[in-house]
Formats: structure tokens, sequence, C-alpha cells
């Protein structure tokens, strides 16, 4: 008697995302519906029925093979429930997406960062944002120049490797001289390496990589750009803005330009002439019965300065308020 096959363990699924894991020499898969495992791993969605097609764990999504408990058991543990396996999948798994998804993803990413940057660097001298698409070529522009010096750095490396394998073809079997294992004095003079920028990828958020995309743009300068100002009040009670100070923080994030007058602010003194010396452009003062006011203009880069500068010296009394995240001159 023939023997009929019974594909009771096959579950056939259809336009789905796949999350892929590789663990004790097999591969596991999960079928998820589409967007929504980024949406899941950035806390956007929390109802894991959303993000699921079927809460299996499969080795074949696309031929509907269920991976066998055996399997599971041995790579994941003994223990391991379906939901922990499924959730360590979810997790740390390999987001599997098609050509065309994978290009749209990257586009839409590749906008989100040019849009946050365009509106938050601006011309140093005007104060005026640039527009999308000049950000986008400043940033086409550092992308081929890392992506060239990667290239001279790869071929550097393959011939000072085929340099020291001469040498050391020659030098087979003497003694290592101690003198040449010292660090060579040009590289202990070797400064901190600039902030490259490569090029959107969809694995990092569009804010975190829009901020390595100006951190690039300051360092470089393929166009003039700075970070635009913040505009902030700064309130303190007036019975301690005449108190000495020892010492004033120093903001971190300026610039080069602002770095050459760093030297003009006062670096000590008393606290409001520290404050004061953190606000790049002063817009108004005023005192108020027993607290005094101050709006002004300040660099991203001191504000963490200049709030922790505040809570310290008044105890809590005193303290910092974003007027605006990033003011631009809009002016025709």
């Amino acid at each position: 008697m023939p023997v009929i096959q019974q594909p009771s363990n096959q579950i056939k699924l259809t336009n789905v995302s796949l999350v892929r894991i590789k663990k004790g020499k097999k591969r596991f898969e999960i079928a998820c519906y589409k967007n929504k495992v980024l949406e899941w791993r950035s806390g956007i969605e929390k109802d894991l029925d959303n993000v699921l097609q079927i809460p299996n764990v499969f080795t074949n999504v696309s031929k509907g093979q269920v991976a066998p408990k055996a399997d599971l058991q041995k790579a994941f543990g003994a223990k391991a429930t379906t939901d922990e396996i499924v959730l360590e999948i979810l997790n740390k798994g390999e987001l599997q997406v098609g050509d065309k998804e994978r290009h749209a993803q990257l586009d839409r990413v590749h906008h989100e960062v040019i849009d946050i940057v365009a509106g938050k660097l601006v011309d140093p001298r005007t104060k005026r944002v640039y527009t999308t698409g000049m950000i986008e070529k400043a940033l086409e522009q550092l992308s081929s120049q890392s992506q060239a010096a990667q290239k001279e750095g790869d071929k550097a490396e393959g011939a000072k490797a085929e340099g020291a394998k001469a040498e050391g073809a020659k030098t087979e079997g003497a003694a290592a001289d101690p003198a040449e294992e010292k660090p060579r004095a040009e590289d202990k003079g070797k400064g901190k390496e600039l902030p490259k920028w490569t090029g959107v990828v969809t694995t990092k958020s569009a804010k975190s990589q829009a901020l390595d995309a100006m951190k690039a743009l300051i360092a470089h300068q393929p166009i003039p750009v700075a970070r635009a100002r913040m505009r902030l009040r700064v309130t303190c009670p007036t019975s301690i803005l005449k108190q000495a100070v020892k010492s004033a923080p120093k903001p971190h994030g300026h610039n080069s330009g602002d770095a050459e007058n760093a030297d003009e602010k006062p670096q000590h003194g008393t606290v409001k002439e520290t404050i004061l010396g953190l606000v790049e452009q002063v817009e108004s003062q005023d005192v108020t019965g027993d607290e005094w006011e101050v709006i002004g203009f300040v660099e991203p880069g001191a504000f963490k300065a200049l709030t922790e500068f505040i809570g310290g010296q008044t105890k809590g009394r005193g303290r910092a308020e974003v007027l605006d995240m990033a003011v631009v001159n809009e002016d025709d």
C-alpha cells in the first residue's frame, strides 16, 4: 500500500518579513509582518501579536518547515520555551528583506537623515540653513573621500604586509631586536582621527546617523557649517550672582571657530560672569524681585556644561529653559 505523505507540520506563509538566527549550526526563522520588526526593536510596537504572523519557529519559512522541538532544545536549551525562543530571534536575529524593500527602507532613512541635518546646521556667517540638496551633496563628497581613503589605506596595508613578509623571510631564525618592537615616534604623535561619513545604513536609527553626519560635516567642512544655536532662558537667585567660582566649566562640542574665541571668555570669576561667559549672545537681562533672568543664545555643545554649572551652584534653585532648539536666520 502506498504511503500518503501528510504535510501536517508544514504551514505556508507569504508576504512576510523574516528574522533569522543561526545557533548550534542550524538556522531558525520566524515570520513577521512587514515593517513591524523595526517598530518592535525601537519600542514603538509593544504587542507581540502585531509583529508575528504566527508564534512559531521555522527552519525554512518559505517552505513552511517548522523547527523540530529537539533542534530547538539543543540550540536554545532544554528549558527554553517557544515564547522565549521567539523573543530571542526577534531581538537578536538578522532581518531579511527583499531588494525592493531594502532599497525603499534605505531611501527613507536617507531622506530622514538629510532632513534632520539640514534643520540643525547653518552657514556660520549668515546663520541661514542650507537646502537639503546642498547637505546631500556635501555628505556625498565626504562619503566619496572616505571610500577613496579606505582604498588607499587597504593598498598601504597590503604593501606593508608584503614588506613585513619579505623582511621576515630575510631574518628568519634570527633573534628579534627588542628596539624594533617599540612604538615608532610618528605613531606616538598621531592625533585623534576625524569623524568619517560613509553613507546611510538601515541598521542604525536616522537620529543617530544624523548626529554622525553632523560631526563629520563640522570636522571636514566641505561647505562652511556650524550647529544652529539654541535659545535659552536662564534664571538664577540674585543672592548668589556675586559668589566667586574657582573655575568655570569648559563647554564641549564647539567647532573650530568657537575654540578661537574660548580664551576671550572668563574661565573663572563670579557665578554671573561664568553664566554670561557660556552664553554666546545675550538677548536680554532683567531682575524681578530676587531672581535674575537672562535670555540668550548658546552653542549646543555649551548647553550641558551650562545646566550642570547652574544646577551645582544654585543647588536646584536656578534653571536653564530651552526656548528654541535650533535658531536660524530665515530673513530674505
